[in-house]
């Protein structure tokens, strides 16, 4: 792979390791009498993997969309840290907590499919450009260079990603694994401190899942973005993450290492109905 430095800084993070990032407080979720989370609460350290785990129906994607403001929570609060600031992001609306540093990719493929891989980075890079509209109409001055140092930014991207040799072809027209990569690039196009990424290595093969598996590190080791995983590949989890998090019927039955995860009873008994 390509080993460059991005021009702008990709970590907007003004943490330390190990520092807390994210607190979930007793957040409670349903819809019309049906209870997505119970009762959930979490911290999310600055620089490390956390996943997210549990059956289907566990309320793992319902967390994330109150995380990024998608959803509402009845009750609870979700803060994040950052720039020195503590933000409440239940009080926050979407494109407001992307910009302050929480970026996420989705389950089913959210892309502009009749944008190039290009364009679609460059809209994500686009939440930090300080030029108003006219001055970006008219492609003068500070607009101009601002333009212009948005796209080496996302350039460095597509370098990252390995995708250079489609960034100027439709996403549409892409096999599903590279759109996969294009999600996260534009996830990463937003300078996030911390990534949300919900199923990334869904409905990819062997070679695809472990090209994802090591992009992901790349992201956590080199540039120390903290990254909060959904994941049902359970190879995948136990190898990557530092600690994890299950959920059951939208509450929270275990957390710890991938090690005590494992072994938890709690935890074999939700996916395999018994304590074995």
């Amino acid at each position: 792979m390509l080993q460059r430095g991005f021009r702008y800084n990709l970590n907007s993070s003004t943490l330390k390791p190990g520092e807390r990032q994210l607190v979930v407080e007793d957040v409670f979720l349903s819809f019309h009498g049906v209870t997505a989370l119970a009762g959930v609460s979490l911290e999310v350290r600055q620089s490390e993997i956390l996943a997210i785990i549990g059956p289907n129906g566990a309320g793992k994607t319902s967390l994330l969309n109150c995380i990024n403001g998608r959803y509402r929570p009845q009750r609870g609060r979700i803060l994040f840290y950052n720039h020195g600031r503590e933000y409440d992001l239940t009080r926050m609306r979407p494109h407001e907590i992307a910009k302050v540093g929480v970026a996420r990719t989705f389950q089913n493929i959210e892309l502009f499919r009749h944008m190039t891989v290009l364009e679609n980075l460059m809209a994500g890079a686009h939440i930090h450009m300080k030029s108003g509209l006219l001055a970006s109409m008219l492609y003068w001055g500070p607009a101009q260079r601002e333009q212009v140092a948005m796209r080496d930014f996302v350039e460095d991207i597509i370098d990252f990603l390995e995708i250079a040799d489609v960034r100027n072809k439709p996403v549409a027209s892409l096999p599903y694994g590279i759109q996969k990569r294009v999600e996260l690039g534009r996830a990463l196009a937003l300078r996030p401190a911390i990534l949300l990424l919900d199923e990334p290595m869904a409905g990819m093969n062997q070679e695809e899942r472990e090209d994802m598996a090591r992009f992901i590190l790349d992201v956590y080791e080199e540039y120390g973005i903290t990254v909060v995983l959904i994941e049902h590949d359970m190879g995948v989890v136990m190898d990557i993450s530092d600690r994890v998090v299950v959920l059951n019927f939208g509450q929270k039955i275990a957390e710890g290492t991938p090690d005590e995860i494992r072994n938890n009873p709690a935890v074999i008994q939700a996916y395999l109905g018994q304590v074995v």
